[in-house]
C-alpha cells in the first residue's frame, strides 16, 4: 500500500515538472475583446468641465466605423448619442434648409421677426414717416393677419409681448397662430380727430391689436371677450403684460376709441409706461 502511494506522488511530480517546462499555446485561453468594448470606448464621454454640443465634439476613426455597422452600436447615454451622426442627410439638409429661409426672411436682427424691409416712408405731412421700416409678416411664430409696417423698436417689443405674454397665457387655450391687426401705420392725427396731434402710427410706431386667433380657428376678440368668462382673464392678462414692452397700452377701459382693440406704442415718458 505504501508502495502504491510512493508511485502515485512519482508521477504527479513528473507531469508537474514536464507542464513547467511545456511551450505556451499558440492560441491565448482569454477571450478577445468584443467590438462593443471597443465601440463603447470610443465614445466615452467628454471630461465632466467640458460641455461640448453634439455637433462640435470631435469625430474619431472608431466612431465612423460604428457608425457604418448599426448592429453592433454599443448602448450609450445622452452625452453620447449617435443621432447627430446617423441623421438621414435629407433631414439635415431639410433642416438647414429652414432654418436659412428664417434667417433670409428675418428683420430687425431677430431670426424671430419675419418680414422684409422697406426703408424711408414718407408721409402726406411732415411730422409722419419711417426712417427705416420693416413690414412684418410673423413674429415668435404667430403670423399676422396682414403684413403691418412700423420701425424696429415696435417691432421688438411686439416680438417680446407675444414671446413672453401672449403665447404663455393662451397655451391651454391655443396656441395662438394669429394676431389680428385692426391698424398699423398710417398718416392720421390721434383717434382720427381734426385737429389733434399725429398719431404714434403716423411715425410707424404703434400697432393696433383686435383679436388672438387659436390653432382649432377659434378667435378670442377684444370686442366680445373683454367682459366675458373665460376670455377676460387672459385678455386682461395680456393688456397688462404689454405695459413694460410697450410705453402706451390702451384699451376697453380707457375710451370709447378702443372698445374692440389694443393700443400698443412705443413712445416713451419720463413717468413711464402710460397703461389704461
Amino acid at each position: 500500500m505504501r508502495r502504491g502511494w510512493g508511485l502515485l506522488v512519482i508521477g504527479f511530480v513528473a507531469v508537474s515538472a514536464s507542464l513547467s517546462n511545456a511551450a505556451p499555446p499558440k492560441q491565448s485561453l482569454v477571450p478577445l475583446t468584443r467590438p462593443i468594448a471597443t465601440a463603447a470606448l470610443a465614445f466615452s464621454s467628454p471630461a465632466p468641465s467640458v460641455n461640448l454640443r453634439p455637433e462640435l465634439r470631435p469625430v474619431s476613426p472608431q466612431v465612423l466605423a460604428v457608425a457604418a455597422r448599426p448592429s453592433e452600436l454599443p448602448l450609450l447615454g445622452p452625452d453620447t448619442s449617435l443621432m447627430p451622426y446617423l441623421r438621414p442627410k435629407a433631414l439635415e439638409q431639410e433642416a438647414l434648409f429652414k432654418k436659412r429661409k428664417r434667417r433670409k426672411g428675418s428683420v430687425c436682427g431677430d431670426i424671430d421677426i419675419q418680414g422684409k424691409a422697406v426703408g424711408k416712408v414718407r408721409g402726406k405731412i411732415k411730422a409722419c414717416g419711417i426712417k427705416d421700416a420693416v413690414q412684418i409678416t410673423s413674429i415668435s411664430g404667430v403670423t399676422l393677419s396682414r403684413p403691418s409696417t412700423m420701425d424696429c423698436g415696435t417691432a421688438v417689443a411686439l416680438n417680446t409681448w407675444v414671446d413672453k405674454v401672449v403665447k404663455p397665457t393662451f397655451k391651454r387655450r391655443g396656441p395662438v397662430v394669429e394676431l389680428q391687426i385692426a391698424a398699423h401705420y398710417a398718416c392720421r392725427t390721434r383717434n382720427n380727430r381734426k385737429g389733434a396731434r399725429i398719431s404714434e402710427h403716423g411715425k410707424g410706431r404703434a400697432i393696433d391689436i383686435s383679436g388672438f386667433k387659436m390653432a382649432d380657428g377659434e378667435v378670442v376678440t377684444v370686442l366680445n371677450g373683454w367682459r366675458k368668462n373665460p376670455s377676460q382673464g387672459q385678455l386682461i392678462k395680456v393688456w397688462r403684460g404689454a405695459c413694460g414692452p410697450f410705453g402706451t397700452v390702451l384699451g376697453p377701459n380707457s375710451d370709447r376709441y378702443h372698445r374692440d382693440h389694443f393700443h400698443l406704442d412705443t413712445a416713451r415718458y419720463r413717468s413711464g409706461p402710460y397703461c389704461r
